[in-house]
């Protein structure tokens, strides 16, 4: 049973309100990853670090499953996944990339493969992955809640949907803070105040849990069990 059953089904106009101030296009977003990929492991790597290793342990991968990781970017977390599973990383940045297969390549990743994809229209299957994964990466795609259905969508019966991001605080002055600055924020990777229980409600996800992780703790942990 998920945390908000009865709750985060679409209704009235909810699916109508903003989840942000802040809208971009995938030209946009893919530009700015092409731009930051030379620096994106030295300024995202070790402060979000705790947080890949909260969400590799939610996975509870066993051996033979296969995850997809949306946004996969430079592979900064392949080598975290086990050898005994296959790995399928997903992203729009060709620069990014590149940078993940030479990580594949030189740490002998070959439970590991990356395409270039839009999170929005996967190409798979319905019910593909054991496993589908987005790590900080929700709150700058143009459509978090198109991409979050996608990612349900490929997900198998009783597998898990993992999304690890950023979202506006619950906290009424930090909130109008972080409304403020998204407008800029979107300029380095992500937008600061994506509504977090909207985008649950319009995504029809239903969590199983929601933990906060990374220090200080301002992002959050969202797992979701495919009925």
């Amino acid at each position: 049973m998920g945390l908000f059953d009865g709750e985060t089904r679409r209704s009235g106009t909810a699916a109508t309100r903003a989840l942000s101030v802040t809208s971009v296009e995938t030209d946009f977003v893919e530009k700015v990853y092409q731009n930051i990929a030379g620096l994106y492991d030295y300024t995202y790597g070790p402060t979000l670090h705790p947080g890949r290793l909260e969400a590799i342990k939610k996975m509870a991968i066993r051996p033979g499953k296969h995850v997809l990781e949306v946004g996969v970017g430079t592979g900064i977390n392949l080598a975290l996944y086990p050898r005994n599973c296959r790995v399928t990383g997903i992203d729009l940045s060709s620069k990014m990339l590149a940078k993940a297969q030479g990580r594949i390549d030189s740490k002998g990743l070959h439970h590991c493969e990356v395409a270039e994809m839009d999170a929005t229209k996967m190409s798979f299957a319905d019910d593909s992955f054991d496993v589908v994964y987005a790590p900080y990466v929700i709150s700058v795609v143009p459509d978090p809640v198109k991409v979050a259905r996608e990612m349900y969508r490929v997900c198998r019966p009783g597998g898990r949907v993992i999304i690890l991001n950023h979202f506006k605080s619950a906290n009424a002055l930090m909130g109008r803070f972080e409304t403020a600055i998204s407008p800029m924020t979107v300029h380095i990777g992500f937008t600061a105040d994506l509504d977090l229980h909207e985008f649950l409600k319009q995504a029809e996800l239903n969590p199983v849990s929601i933990e906060k992780v990374n220090v200080p703790k301002m992002w959050t942990l969202v797992t979701v069990v495919k009925e």
